[in-house]
């Protein structure tokens, strides 16, 4: 039987309780960047590269959608659009085959604007064992039991703009939290109850469109829910919803995903401009007491989120240029152009780093403060148009790597197609 993860339960004790399910053979991945959000994962034997005897099995998805998969035992949770996104699913694959086992229509009505590398799929799903949730955007939030029951929806707002929505909700023991980050006046960071869809609290956010998922950390002083903006990085209290502090950024944006490592906070802006490292900890604006340091960052724009691999920051531009940052001081230590086109973050398993690029190429590296040292590279290959824009999840000795269009299981043990 599973732990029940109350409203109260800190942050560390939930990550406790998913290495208790990975030890018990069930390899949780319940969110955007896996149990805690840094995209780092405990797997030791994950294969290096993509081989034509190694596809398990691949899945054909309906629509089309850029949502990493999230995984809870033997079910893979994502989302997908159909019809320009007109309409938005839910979807829910057997681990062991890739099959459908449900689908449901979450919304369906007039879509809002998108950017073309975006679309109205782009959030990844949340579970804690009970719940899933899903996010849309205008076409709302929706939560099922993992079987496939709805238990509730809610309508969030217009999320005016014209590039879309892609925050994913997380869960904080049986809260799930929401990054609304919009041109709408009701812009704001909210906390439902997993169970019944009731607002617990609601903080007001910059009017600004936002895309960045956040995160729980767990300090000496606090637990502190971390979010990325346009203007900079802010904290709150993941219990009430205040702000605890704000720290600037230097030139907007706020996609990426800041990295939590060596208790420090590891922040890039999304627009070219300085990556910087932040102390938490403080109250109000900390800008001048806790940025311990800034690095001009000159490798263009950025999307994917930074990660570090031990000593060193990674931090990968859109463009392909990877660099590597000293996590003490912040000086850049290397540069290098690894591949094409990149808007996924990497995955870090050890001393190694895998990077997927929009065409399907995967490259893994072992960096460290000389250079990023390749290890292997290799290619999906696929004949439909597909574009590789979700996050690579880690499960059982497997990778799973989701396309626009697919989704497929790399690695031993294959049981089966799901095409």
């Amino acid at each position: 039987m599973r732990q029940r993860l109350s409203r109260s339960m800190p942050a560390a004790a939930v990550l406790t309780c998913l290495i208790v399910l990975a030890a018990r053979g069930e390899d949780p991945w319940p969110r955007w960047g896996g149990p805690d959000g840094s995209s780092h994962t405990q797997e030791t034997d994950l294969p290096l590269k993509v081989t034509e005897d190694n596809v398990a099995w691949t899945t054909t998805l309906p629509g089309s959608g850029q949502s990493m998969p999230v995984v809870w035992g033997e079910r893979i949770f994502l989302t997908t659009a159909l019809d320009e996104g007109a309409k938005r699913l839910v979807l829910c694959l057997d681990r062991e085959s890739g099959r459908t086992l449900w689908e449901h229509v979450a919304w369906t009505g007039e879509p809002e604007r998108s950017h073309r590398m975006n679309g109205h799929a782009s959030a990844t799903c949340a579970t804690n064992g009970k719940v899933v949730v899903a996010f849309f955007g205008r076409g709302g939030l929706h939560a099922y039991t993992l079987d496939g029951k709805l238990l509730w929806s809610r309508d969030l707002g217009a999320f005016d703009g014209p590039w879309g929505t892609a925050a994913s909700p997380i869960f904080y023991g049986d809260t799930v939290i929401q990054n609304c980050d919009s041109e709408s006046p009701e812009s704001a960071l909210v906390a439902f109850d997993s169970r019944t869809g009731e607002t617990l609290w609601s903080t007001p956010r910059q009017v600004i469109r936002g895309w960045s998922t956040p995160i729980v950390i767990d300090t000496p002083q606090r637990e502190e829910l971390i979010l990325n903006s346009h203007t900079g990085v802010r904290s709150y209290n993941p219990r009430t919803g205040e702000e605890l502090w704000s720290c600037d950024g230097f030139n907007g944006r706020g996609e990426p995903v800041p990295a939590w490592a060596h208790d420090k906070l590891y922040v890039i802006n999304g627009l070219m401009g300085d990556i910087y490292c932040v102390r938490p900890g403080g109250e109000g604006d900390v800008t001048k007491t806790h940025r311990l340091w800034h690095t001009t960052r000159r490798a263009g724009r950025d999307l994917p989120s930074p990660v570090v691999v031990g000593d060193v920051l990674l931090g990968c531009s859109m463009a392909g240029i990877l660099v590597g940052y000293d996590c003490e001081t912040g000086k850049e230590l290397w540069k290098e152009r690894i591949g094409s086109k990149f808007a996924t973050t990497p995955l870090v398993c050890g001393e190694r780093a895998y990077l997927l690029a929009e065409d399907g190429e995967l490259i893994v590296i072992e960096p460290d403060a000389a250079a990023a040292h390749i290890v292997a590279k290799s290619r999906l290959e696929s004949d439909r148009e597909e574009v590789f824009r979700s996050s690579i999840v880690p499960c059982q000795g497997q990778l799973l790597i989701r396309s626009t269009k697919a989704l497929y299981c790399i690695g031993p043990n294959a049981a089966g197609a799901g095409d």
